[in-house]
């Protein structure tokens, strides 16, 4: 029987969005009649780049900037969302509800909040919708790193933070379930579309094996689909993801190369 790691930790809320995740990937590893290896303490870059690497979902900016050429990418999900469409997702740009400023102009000079600097959703897709508005190279004031984006909500809200960009299939989780975790937040404003995050596998590894056994698998378990809003696993490649980089191209041209 065939060994590997295979870990989902990119979305991870509500509770039972974590529960579907696992029966779904239990599904597809018995159809690959695979093992699942422990990851124990590996980070998950630990785990994107380990040669045992079976399946995980990564981000599109760290694939293109950190494991280009080191993965494959299995394919990147179609969630039934209402900020997804047709394999492609975009950022929320939040802010507290009582805070009266309204556009995205308004917020410069004050405190950005980023998940972490490598991440699509929460740096690269927030940098390219700010660019148009920088002065001299700089948006915010200041800039904090929270470690994800349900601590980039719980800032905003506790007002450790004025603006942050929130993945929107986390954000549209979090609000299907009604979850306190989004209230008190409005919408300022929506980024660009990007694709959706990549699921992946080591260099030499079967990416079309893996993504039938994970399509079968949402049929297999209608249920969990429907929990997860995944309808389809979409064939993908890196090339896909080089609008990623492109948006990183145009938010320095418009002089924005870091927030």
């Amino acid at each position: 029987m065939a060994q590997g790691l295979a870990e989902l930790r990119m979305y991870v809320a509500p509770e039972r969005v974590q529960t579907a995740q696992h029966h779904w990937l239990n599904r597809v590893l018995t159809l690959l009649a695979a093992e699942r290896l422990e990851a124990g303490d590996l980070t998950l870059d630990q785990v994107w780049r380990s040669p045992q690497l079976l399946v995980a979902q990564t981000c599109g900016y760290p694939l293109m900037t950190q494991l280009r050429g080191e993965v494959r990418v299995v394919g990147r999900p179609v969630y039934a969302l209402p900020n997804s469409s047709a394999g492609r997702h975009c950022s929320l740009i939040v802010a507290r509800a009582d805070d009266p400023r309204r556009g995205l102009e308004a917020f410069r000079g004050s405190h950005g909040l980023l998940n972490s600097v490598d991440s699509n959703s929460g740096m690269n897709l927030f940098r390219h919708a700010l660019a148009p508005l920088q002065r001299d190279g700089t948006f915010f004031r200041q800039v904090s790193l929270t470690g994800g984006h349900r601590n980039s909500l719980a800032a905003i809200k506790a007002g450790q933070g004025d603006l942050a960009a929130v993945d929107s299939v986390t954000f549209d989780y979090l609000a299907r379930d009604h979850s306190e975790e989004v209230a008190g937040i409005k919408v300022i404003g929506r980024t660009a579309f990007g694709p959706c995050l990549p699921y992946i596998t080591r260099q030499g590894e079967d990416g079309a094996a893996i993504r039938r056994a994970m399509n079968q698998a949402l049929l297999d378990l209608p249920d969990v689909a429907r929990v997860l809003a995944i309808t389809d696993i979409l064939p993908a490649d890196e090339a896909e993801y080089e609008v990623l980089l492109d948006y990183e191209r145009q938010a320095a041209a418009q002089g924005l190369r870091h927030l």
